[in-house]
């Protein structure tokens, strides 16, 4: 799934970041996201960290929102 970050934002995602923050939308917990990418828990903490400084959040949820109502992710229920 190819993911671009809306002119909104001067600050780009990573690759890394992107995919980080697709499954931070799905409700998923960073050591899921760990487990998942095959990346250290501490990895996904650090880009989780970066995710809300580039956004300028505080927690998961504004992210997850920020991110879905800017389009840089869609969410598909099941």
């Amino acid at each position: 799934m190819a993911f671009q970050l809306s002119d909104i934002h001067p600050k780009k995602l990573s690759r890394s970041e992107y995919k980080v923050l697709e499954l931070l939308v799905e409700g998923q917990t960073n050591v899921e996201i760990a487990s998942r990418l095959y990346l250290s828990p501490n990895t996904v903490k650090t880009h989780v960290r970066d995710i809300f400084n580039k956004f300028g959040v505080e927690n998961r949820v504004q992210a997850a929102v920020f991110a879905l109502r800017n389009g840089l992710v869609k969410f598909e229920s099941n």
